[in-house]
Parts: structure tokens; sequence; C-alpha cells
């Protein structure tokens, strides 16, 4: 299992970005564009559990991947839980806290994951997965920055 957990504070207070996190829709917009990201069928509203989430990634190579995440916890304006049910990776647990923090909001993202095919997974992971993974968030960082401040 591996662990990636990213945090960000934005001037900006914690409704908000709650708010922006929240729906489904705004995937789009903190998503690499390189990533070819399609949501089939967005959902309307804000999160709540037991939300599916449908989409299309290509994140290696331009190649098509279906998605399927499971929204499994929701505490409204603290957290939300998606869990990949269909996907790329064998498990995908992520967490997505809110805190309000010197004036401001921290965003955390906590999330474990494992790759298919141990233990050769273990030679790929930080070649392709960890390196693009690590790319997705630092632009998810820059779109955030740019759109609160």
């Amino acid at each position: 299992m591996y662990h990636l957990k990213k945090e960000q504070w934005i001037d900006v207070p914690k409704d908000q970005v709650w708010d922006f996190f929240s729906r489904p829709e705004n995937l789009l917009k903190i998503t690499p564009s390189d990533m070819n990201m399609k949501i089939e069928d967005i959902p309307e509203g804000a999160m709540y559990p037991g939300m599916i989430l449908r989409y299309k990634v290509s994140p290696l190579m331009g190649i098509p991947l279906s998605w399927t995440s499971h929204i499994s916890a929701v505490k409204e304006g603290d957290y939300f839980v998606d869990d990949m049910l269909e996907g790329p990776f064998k498990v995908w647990h992520h967490q997505h806290r809110f805190e309000s923090k010197d004036g401001g909001t921290l965003i955390i993202d906590d999330l474990h994951y494992r790759i298919p095919l141990e233990p050769l997974s273990k030679i790929f992971h930080p070649i392709l997965v960890q390196r693009n993974l690590e790319k997705m968030f630092q632009h998810r960082e820059s779109v955030v920055k740019e759109l609160f401040n």
C-alpha cells in the first residue's frame, strides 16, 4: 500500500472551499488537461454518501481508462471520501479534508492506493505512478491558488 498526503492552505473561508470541492463538476477544473478527463452523467448538487461518479481518464500515454468512484463518506463542510470501484488501481481510498486555520482553509488530501501487478508494480511505481500523481497534485495546487486568490 502506498500513501500520499498533500496539504495546501488558502486564504478563503472553509464554506467557500467546501462549496467548490464538494461539486463533482469542479473536478474537471482541477485535473490536468492532458489527462483528458470526461465525467459521464455529472450528478447535480453536492457530494453525498453513496454517490457514484463515472468518468474516463487518460493518465498514461493517452490510453483512455474507465474509472468509477464511490463517495463512501461525507461530513458536510469537513470531509468526503472517494473509493475507486473500477479503474487502474487495485485500491484507491482518497480522503479530502477541509480545516479552518489561520483565517483560511487547510485542504488536506490523504490518499492510500495500491497498483496492480505486484510485485512488478514496485518497479513502475516511482517512474510512472508516483511521478504522475505528484504532477497531478502540483497542478491541482496551482489551479486552486489561481481560482481562490
